[in-house]
C-alpha cells in the first residue's frame, strides 16, 4: 500500500480550529519537504458535540434530539445549527472566496443529505413494523462522520491553496452501499496514494462493518489513526495537541512547576487513559504497541519541541512522572453475610458492564466490595437499582469522590506512598482510601472532590518538584505499605 518511510499524524479538534495558525509550521514544516506524512483529522472543535451530544455537559445535539423525537422535526433545527457552525469554522481557516464557496457547497450537500436520510427514517419508523431504536447505532455513525469529512475537505483546500499537493481521503463511506471492514476501508482509501508526492488528509471517522461508534464511541478517530499507522507500516505515530503532555495540570500546580514528560511508555499511557486523560485511546495504544510503532505526543503550537515519546522502554531510574485526578463515584456493596460466599463480585461486574460503566479502581474485604467508577450519576443509579434487586439484604451506596493518582514507569524504592501521605497530612488533607498495586506503576489516593485539586498540587510538589524523590530511599525495605480501602 505505502512503500515510502512515513509518519501518520493526528490533529485534535481544538488544534484543527486553529489550523490556519499551523499552516507554515506544522503542515508546511517551515519550508521543508511537507510529504512522507499522512494526516488524520478530527472535526473542528465543538462540531461533534452539536452532532451528537456535548461530551461534558450532556446537552443534546442532533443525535440526542432525533433519538427522543417521535414525529416532530426539532432535531432539524439543531442540524441547521451544525451547518452554521461548520460554515463559521471554515471561514476562520480559509481566505480565498473560491475555497469558501466550495466548502459551503460541501457542507450543504452533506447536511441536506443527512437531513433527507433522517426524515425518511423517521417516516419509515412511523409504521408499526419498523423500530427507530434498531437504527440509532447507524444514525450515530452517519452523523459523527459529517464533522471529520468537513474538516478534512477544508484542510485539503487550505493546503492546495498554499501549493501543497494535498489529497482528500474520505473514509466515511458517504453514499457507499457496500459493506466493508475497517481494514478494507483503509486499504481502499490509501491504495494509490504516493506519500512521497502527496499529502493525504484523512477523515478520523471510517465507516465499516464493525461499527466504530458502537465499539469506541468518541474515541473512534484515534482508533482510525492507529489502524492506518499499523496498516501502512508507519515509522512513527504522532498526535498533535494544543499542550504538552506534562507532569500535572498547569492550572493546579503552576505553569512554572510542570515538567514535560519527554519520554514514557505505553504502560503509563494506559494508566492515564484509565484516569480519563486523553493521551491516546487504550485500543489505539494497543494497536501501536503490538505493531511496534512508537507514539509521539507534541504541542502543535510549539513546533521546535520534539514532545513526548511513548514506546516500550523501561525507566532508566524510578520516578513519579505525572500526578492527576478524576472525579468518580464509589459504588459500595456491603453484605454482612458475604464472607465465604462466591459470586458477589461477578454479579456486580455484570451490572456495571450492562450499563457500560467504566471501572477506575476497586477494593474489597470480607463483607464489602467497592468499585470506583467513571460514569454519570444516571448510570450509577441504574447499577445501584439492579444491585438492590439482586441483593435485597445488602447495603448499596454511591458516593461522589475523586481518585488522585501518582503514575510512573517504575515507582519502586521511592517511598512515594509514604511520602505522599505524609505531605497530605501536613496539608490537612485526610485520604478516604489508599491503594498501590505490586507492579509499582501507580498509587491511588481517594479524596473528597473538594480536596482533589489541592491533593494534586501537594503530591506534585512532594513527588515531582522535590529533588529527594528522584533518588531511591537510602533505607533498605522489602516493600512499601499497601493500604486498601
Amino acid at each position: 500500500m505505502i512503500k515510502h518511510a512515513h509518519t501518520v499524524e493526528k490533529i485534535g479538534g481544538t488544534s484543527m480550529s486553529r489550523s490556519a495558525e499551523l499552516l507554515d509550521t506544522l503542515f508546511l514544516k517551515g519550508g521543508d519537504n511537507p510529504y512522507n506524512r499522512i494526516f488524520v483529522v478530527s472535526a473542528y472543535g465543538g462540531i461533534t458535540n452539536l452532532l451528537l451530544e456535548h461530551k461534558k455537559t450532556g446537552e443534546p445535539g442532533v443525535y440526542a434530539r432525533f433519538s427522543n423525537a417521535s414525529n416532530d422535526l426539532g432535531w432539524s433545527d439543531t442540524l441547521n445549527r451544525v451547518m452554521d457552525a461548520m460554515n463559521e469554522a471554515h471561514r476562520k481557516v480559509l481566505d480565498a472566496p473560491g475555497d469558501i464557496r466550495e466548502a459551503d457547497d460541501f457542507v450543504r450537500e452533506r447536511i441536506e443529505g443527512a437531513r433527507s436520510c433522517l426524515i425518511d427514517l423517521q417516516r419509515l419508523s412511523s409504521y408499526g413494523h419498523f423500530r427507530l431504536s434498531r437504527h440509532m447505532g447507524i444514525t450515530r455513525e452517519l452523523l459523527s462522520g459529517l464533522g471529520e469529512s468537513h474538516s478534512a475537505f477544508v484542510t485539503t483546500l487550505l493546503l492546495r491553496r498554499a501549493g501543497v499537493n494535498a489529497r482528500f481521503v474520505d473514509l466515511g463511506g458517504w453514499r457507499d452501499e457496500r459493506e466493508v471492514t475497517l481494514e478494507e476501508r483503509i486499504a481502499e482509501g490509501m491504495d494509490d496514494v504516493d506519500v512521497s508526492t502527496e499529502l493525504p488528509i484523512v477523515t478520523g471517522y471510517a465507516q465499516c462493518s464493525e461499527g466504530l461508534m458502537s465499539l469506541y464511541d468518541r474515541g473512534y478517530s484515534e482508533v482510525t489513526f492507529s489502524r492506518i499507522a499499523a496498516q501502512t507500516g508507519a515509522q512513527e505515530a504522532i498526535i498533535h495537541k494544543e499542550f504538552h503532555l506534562s507532569s500535572a495540570d498547569p492550572k493546579l500546580v503552576g505553569l512554572e512547576n510542570v515538567r514535560k514528560l519527554g519520554h514514557t511508555n505505553y504502560d503509563v499511557a494506559d494508566q492515564l487513559s484509565n484516569m480519563g486523560m486523553e493521551a491516546i485511546h487504550p485500543s489505539a495504544a494497543k494497536t501501536l504497541r503490538q505493531s511496534s510503532i512508537p507514539l509521539r505526543v507534541t504541542n502543535a503550537f510549539d513546533p521546535g519541541d520534539p514532545g513526548t515519546l511513548i514506546d516500550d522502554s523501561d525507566a532508566k531510574a524510578p520516578q513519579v512522572e505525572i500526578v492527576t485526578a478524576l472525579d468518580v463515584f464509589a459504588l459500595e456493596v456491603f453484605e454482612q453475610d458475604m464472607v465465604g460466599v462466591k459470586g458477589y463480585d461477578a454479579t456486580i461486574l455484570q451490572a456495571l458492564t450492562r450499563h457500560k460503566v467504566s471501572i477506575v479502581a476497586k477494593s474489597s474485604n470480607a463483607n464489602a466490595i467497592t468499585h470506583y467508577v467513571d460514569s454519570s450519576l444516571k448510570h450509577v443509579k441504574r447499577v445501584e437499582s439492579d444491585l438492590v434487586a439482586d441483593y435485597p439484604t445488602a447495603s448499596v451506596t454511591a458516593r461522589s469522590l475523586s481518585v488522585v493518582a501518582a503514575i510512573g514507569r517504575d515507582l519502586g524504592g521511592l517511598g512515594a506512598l509514604v511520602k505522599g501521605l505524609s505531605a497530605l497530612d501536613e496539608a490537612g488533607i485526610i485520604p478516604i482510601a489508599v491503594q498501590q498495586s505490586p507492579r509499582n506503576v501507580d498509587i491511588q489516593i481517594v479524596t473528597t472532590r473538594e480536596d482533589a485539586d489541592a491533593a494534586v498540587s501537594v503530591l506534585h510538589k512532594c513527588l515531582i518538584e522535590g529533588e529527594a524523590i528522584a533518588k531511591p530511599m537510602q533505607t533498605k525495605e522489602k516493600s512499601e505499605p499497601r493500604l486498601v480501602a
